[in-house]
């Protein structure tokens, strides 16, 4: 703690704000043979970085791609590539070079973006099931509902609540004091640890910490899930053969929906029950894994995609038989 701030704690009352000049993060102390988790989420991150960068490369060269529901798509490699910039260099730098000390500024800096990205994720998967919905639901006014312009309004919209969100919730940690410890139980900056290590009235920081999650999972869930009880409606009212091609247009966001949600509830649900090592590790890798199989996701099972990546493999190896003539 900084001598400047101690000499403000006077007979065991705060009279002005306490801030240490830095954290500790301690998220894996403890964790036996943690060193090859660090080579694992390496190997992530480059799958992460290399998947995503060829997604965004492939959707901005053919023509084809150029549609709202590949704008989308665009957005969700956008950030799944800053989130996991956000996340893994940091952690890789705080526990496989020892630097577990970060400033106190640079802690609520890695903070914002950390929650910043995974929200956008999140909402650009929910934002996924809304064309989907519209697809099939209202065929007819696709093309007027959902266009390339409203797709990227609406992203837009999205980046900025999150933005003030995440910019709400870290700028009341800055009126908290920090008395006693500075060790962060977590593998990052997270906001919960944090937070219950404040010394004065931390009750906005505690609403915020309630708030993010609700926007983050359970708004998201429930919007998709409701989204899928109109899909699954509208399927029974068409023939068999077209039942079946719209169900293929759904498998893959399904499937990012089940990567991305399904271990984050269970990070929430068993937050109080499962042994801290374990909440940590099971936290990260529902951080860490969901951007790096987004890609494959989309390559294996979008057949749009697929024959775009086709057209750019013959025309590579068209210019390279005339370049080779």
């Amino acid at each position: 703690m900084s001598p400047v701030n101690s000499a403000f704690f006077i007979n065991g009352t705060v009279t002005s704000i306490l801030r240490p000049d830095f954290f500790y993060v301690n998220g894996f102390a403890g964790i036996p043979n943690a060193k090859y988790y660090y080579i694992f989420f390496c190997f992530v991150y480059a799958l992460t970085l290399v998947g995503n960068t060829f997604v965004m490369f492939v959707i901005y060269t053919d023509q084809c791609l150029h549609s709202p529901k590949y704008v989308a798509v665009f957005n969700l490699a956008l950030s799944d590539i800053c989130g996991s910039t956000a996340v893994i260099p940091q952690m890789i730098d705080t526990f496989l070079f020892k630097s577990h000390l970060i400033p106190f500024e640079a802690c609520l800096t890695n903070m914002f973006f950390v929650f910043w990205f995974l929200h956008m994720q999140s909402f650009t998967i929910t934002l996924l099931s809304y064309d989907r919905f519209v697809a099939i639901c209202l065929p007819l006014r696709y093309n007027e509902i959902v266009t390339n312009k409203s797709m990227l309004v609406i992203t837009a919209i999205l980046w900025m609540l999150a933005g003030a969100v995440i910019l709400i919730a870290v700028g009341f940690l800055t009126t908290l004091s920090f008395c006693d410890s500075n060790v962060i139980e977590s593998y990052f900056c997270d906001h919960g640890p944090v937070v219950r290590l404040a010394c004065n009235d931390n009750t906005p920081s505690i609403m915020m910490n309630w708030t993010c999650p609700v926007l983050i999972l359970w708004f998201p869930v429930l919007f998709i899930m409701g989204t899928y009880i109109c899909i699954t409606r509208a399927l029974f009212k068409i023939a068999a053969s077209e039942r079946l091609k719209a169900m293929k247009t759904c498998t893959s966001h399904l499937i990012l929906v089940s990567v991305f949600y399904l271990p984050l509830c269970f990070s929430f649900a068993l937050a109080t029950i499962i042994h801290q090592n374990a909440r940590i590790l099971n936290m990260l890798l529902a951080n860490a894994l969901p951007p790096m199989l987004n890609p494959i996701i989309y390559s294996l099972k979008t057949e749009e995609f697929r024959e775009s990546i086709k057209k750019l493999y013959r025309r590579k190896k068209m210019h390279i038989t005339a370049s080779n003539k």
